[in-house]
């Protein structure tokens, strides 16, 4: 059932929060430092685990699935709410952390171009004809 991937999205969040809580007390701060994104890589571990061990139904996965796509406007809607003055204010943090995940993101997009190959070039015969619906029909 897709309440399934609900409740699986509900304990992760929670342990997310929880390690976000935690996060933030180790580094000084007094708020969640990646809570949602901690939940969201749980989310994304519990589902290729239980997937490589075949125990995820095909509407649980649909429901985990669901949740994945709501993730960019559920953070795009917490980002809104934050007050950034009040982050900037607090320390040092919060500016090495936005350039330190600008430089990550960068470096992994690159990462991926690079390992990216191009698909094989397909022989094909030399056209006769210019008409495209010739071609089409062949």
């Amino acid at each position: 059932m897709i309440i399934y991937g609900t409740a699986l999205l509900a304990a992760c969040h929670l342990l997310g929060i929880f390690l976000g809580d935690l996060l933030g007390q180790a580094l000084g701060v007094k708020t969640n430092v990646g809570g949602v994104g901690i939940a969201m890589l749980l989310l994304i571990f519990a589902r290729l685990y239980m997937a490589s061990k075949d125990i995820l139904p095909k509407l649980t996965e649909l429901g985990v699935e669901y949740w994945g796509a709501m993730y960019i406007p559920v953070v795009v809607a917490m980002a809104a709410q934050q007050d950034v003055v009040s982050a900037l204010r607090g320390g040092p943090v919060a500016l090495l952390s936005a350039l330190g995940s600008a430089a990550v993101c960068a470096c992994v997009i690159a990462a991926i171009n690079r390992t990216e190959r191009e698909p094989a070039a397909e022989a094909r015969a030399p056209l006769t004809h210019d008409n495209v619906l010739l071609t089409e029909a062949e």
